[in-house]
């Protein structure tokens, strides 16, 4: 802001609050952040995005708020192991159940929880290959989609 020449910084606050619709849009989309604070007279935001698509979103946010953002440093990579939200509503919402693994979690003891037969784990991991790359790597706190 410029006041008579003089200009004014920013508060925390004042530009969380300029920079809401982005950080809402972190928020729904599953964004992991590590750092929100100031650098300097600058809003620094650091964090992981669950996909390429969400940080684009992310990002989109941030120009439609202000093209230059010369008062915000934003600093976004992509973990695809973290959960995308995204698919969970939707198989949700399409009557899909989720489940959440937990430490000893196996495909094939989840699928034996679910479908009585160990056997059954492959559909649970085609359901899941936005975010499974083997039946035998799974992340605790991971959301899985159960068909």
């Amino acid at each position: 802001m410029s006041l008579g020449g003089y200009t004014k910084k920013m508060t925390l606050d004042e530009l969380k609050n300029k920079y809401q619709p982005a950080l809402q849009t972190i928020q729904d989309k599953g964004v992991v952040l590590s750092h929100i604070n100031m650098d300097g007279d600058k809003l620094f935001i650091q964090g992981a995005a669950p996909s390429e698509a969400i940080k684009n979103e992310v990002w989109d946010k941030i120009k439609a708020i202000d093209a230059t953002f010369s008062d915000l440093n934003c600093d976004l990579s992509v973990d695809t192991s973290l959960p995308q939200p995204q698919a969970a509503a939707a198989a949700a919402g399409a009557g899909g159940r989720t489940y959440t693994v937990k430490s000893g979690d196996t495909l094939s003891k989840i699928a034996k929880e679910f479908y009585g037969n160990a056997n059954e784990y492959n559909k649970i991991f085609e359901a899941n290959t936005d975010q499974l790359t083997s039946p035998d790597r799974i992340n605790v706190g991971q959301e899985l989609k159960i068909p």
